[in-house]
């Protein structure tokens, strides 16, 4: 029978021990660096977005969507959306434009007050002010008293006015995804 009688101080030990732990650790740590600049485990977003499909916008978040591209209107050059509205125009429009709008409640009483978006239409004249349209359009940069989202018209459709014709102030809880509505 062969015995062997080995003897490891307690430094010899820890030392051993630090070592097999720091051994460990860089192995998991060139493992985390591999996998993170070797593979695509993440998606990335690209810079530019092509938009393929038409975002719908309804009264219920129709001010908070107006006011997040306005604020944020480089996310959402280049994208389509559709959303219905009355024609109303103020006397410093071009003869192709107009603001596609409606009602936002701001007081108990229903006062209300305009808001919506600039649209270009070269047929614009062909709808009176008051007329309620449903349009299709891309959204531009674009220039009035600054710098503003236009809407450009691809599609445009004379509508009955809608039974939920009032919209109401943008809420703290809507959380926008850039580039999508």
């Amino acid at each position: 029978m062969f015995v062997c009688n080995l003897k490891i101080s307690k430094t010899t030990l820890s030392k051993i021990f630090l070592g097999i732990i720091f051994l460990l650790v860089a192995i998991l740590l060139f493992f985390t660096m591999y996998r993170l600049f070797h593979f695509k485990t993440f998606d990335t977003v690209p810079d530019t977005i092509h938009y393929k499909e038409v975002n719908t916008i309804t009264a219920n978040h129709y001010t908070n969507v107006l006011k997040t591209v306005h604020e944020h209107l480089d996310d959402y050059v280049g994208q389509k959306i559709s959303f219905t509205g009355y024609v109303y125009r103020v006397y410093d429009l071009k003869q192709s434009e107009f603001v596609l709008a409606r009602d936002m409640v701001i007081s108990s009483d229903f006062q209300t007050l305009v808001v919506g978006f600039l649209c270009e239409y070269e047929n614009a004249l062909n709808f009176s002010d008051g007329t309620w349209v449903s349009i299709t359009a891309t959204i531009k940069k674009g220039e009035y008293h600054g710098e503003i989202p236009i809407l450009e018209i691809e599609h445009i459709t004379k509508i009955d006015k809608p039974n939920d014709e009032y919209v109401y102030p943008p809420d703290d809880g809507f959380v926008p995804t850039h580039a999508i509505l």
